[in-house]
């Protein structure tokens, strides 16, 4: 028999539970029925198990370093004698077994959601510390007692050896509950993912899980992900949240995607939306509703720079400095004269080459490639594709600048078309 004090060893959730327990003296006091860990931890750490006693429906709690563990069971320390203890939870707990067990979680590293079938603890220095989520075949076979039998067969029948399949925990969302999201976010594992990653994850969850992972997000990470989400999810999560909520997250996306949304959602709900936000980015997207969505007007962003052509390389930098990150694109800055006629058009490269007091007229390019507000997304691909170009300033009738294209607007427009 061991004490935990002096150990260092990794042990299981599916073999500490429904262990025996035993008072100093060799009474039991019933069988382990699921283990208490403090969340707040980068890795939790168990202070204490639930004994279910042969009281029916009773439970009693006893602190981690007040035992002992043999090979099958627990024993408890003589300072904490024949006396058991309530249990009242505290902020920060979890128990393991019903929280987990079953239960689906994020794979952040791997983004996918995974089962639990099997969870892995470091018993160190008189603590236990949760290391791992066991999401494997192997752990599931553990669980249920056949590890032995499957061992044997897939060893010597099939030469194979069945591998472990362990996620770290530090790359672990729980999503079972909202509380149980909420009291692991902290960390923002989700909010590391990429966006592309973090909407296949919350598409695969149920209505119920995905409001709540979603829900749960920054306002930033939300805007982001629900930017690469499918259409008809996104209308399901903004139609989720209040008013306030929604018109937050439409404004961190681009101004394209959020418009494309708006328009998918209820009239009275997009109205309230844009009652919500600031008034100059309900103004743009007020605009952009108003054109459909395969034409010019339709894929556009009023988000993009533009100057005077007088204005110095130097007060082009600070302008971007100032607005990149309100700004949907930012490789090209627009020139306009007085009636915000498109005059010419300077990259980044061109800027960076040119010496900080030009004027912008000086290295401006006069020919500017365009489209027109109501041009058809194949005329847009084709130009896209002559020009090689990375956007399309967008003009109207008076060739003032409406907006601008990015590629990346034309690609979402098509690919359903294309098969991709």
């Amino acid at each position: 028999m061991a004490n935990l004090d002096e150990s260092q060893e990794l042990l299981f959730l599916s073999e500490l539970l429904k262990k025996k327990v035993y008072a100093h003296g060799g009474r039991q006091l019933g069988m382990t029925a699921d283990l208490i860990a403090d969340f707040k931890a980068m890795y939790p750490v168990v202070h204490g198990i639930l004994v279910r006693t042969r009281e029916p429906a009773q439970k009693c709690y006893i602190p981690w370093s007040n035992l002992v563990l043999s090979s099958d069971a627990f024993y408890v320390q003589e300072s904490l004698g024949q006396r058991s203890t309530h249990y009242e939870p505290k902020e920060g707990d979890l128990l393991l077994k019903e929280a987990f067990m079953d239960r689906q979680i994020v794979d952040t590293n791997g983004a996918k959601i995974r089962r639990v079938n099997d969870l892995q603890f470091l018993a160190a220095k008189g603590n236990l510390y949760l290391v791992h989520v066991d999401v494997g075949f192997k752990g599931l076979m553990r669980r249920v007692g056949l590890q032995p039998v499957t061992d044997f067969i897939t060893q010597k029948i099939f030469d194979y050896e069945m591998p472990d399949h362990f996620i770290s925990w530090r790359f672990v969302q729980p999503i079972a509950s909202a509380d149980l999201v909420r009291l692991t976010i902290d960390n923002e594992r989700l909010a590391r993912m990429h966006p592309a990653d973090l909407a296949d994850v919350i598409e695969e969850l149920d209505v119920h899980l995905r409001d709540v992972v979603f829900q749960s997000l920054d306002v930033e990470t939300a805007a982001e992900a629900l930017e690469e989400t499918d259409p008809k999810i996104q209308v399901s999560l903004i139609e989720g949240l209040d008013t306030t909520a929604a018109s937050e997250i439409l404004e961190e996306m681009s101004q394209s995607e959020a418009a494309d949304l708006l328009g998918d959602l209820s009239e009275e709900k997009a109205e309230e939306i844009l009652q919500e936000m600031e008034e100059e980015i309900a103004e743009d997207m007020k605009e952009l509703l108003e054109h459909v969505d395969d034409v010019s007007g339709g894929m556009m962003t009023t988000s993009f720079s533009s100057l005077k052509p007088s204005e110095t390389v130097r007060s082009a930098f600070e302008f971007l400095r100032q607005t990149a990150e309100e700004t949907d694109f930012i490789y090209y800055i627009y020139l306009v004269n007085d009636q915000n006629r498109l005059v010419g058009v300077v990259s980044l490269r061109e800027l960076f080459a040119a010496p900080p007091e030009t004027r912008l007229s000086e290295i401006m390019h006069e020919k500017v490639v365009t489209v027109h507000i109501e041009d058809s997304k194949e005329d847009i691909a084709e130009i896209f594709g002559k020009y090689g170009v990375k956007a399309l300033p967008v003009i109207d009738d008076s060739q003032e600048l409406r907006g601008t294209i990015i590629f990346k607007n034309l690609l979402e427009a098509v690919a359903p078309h294309l098969g991709l």
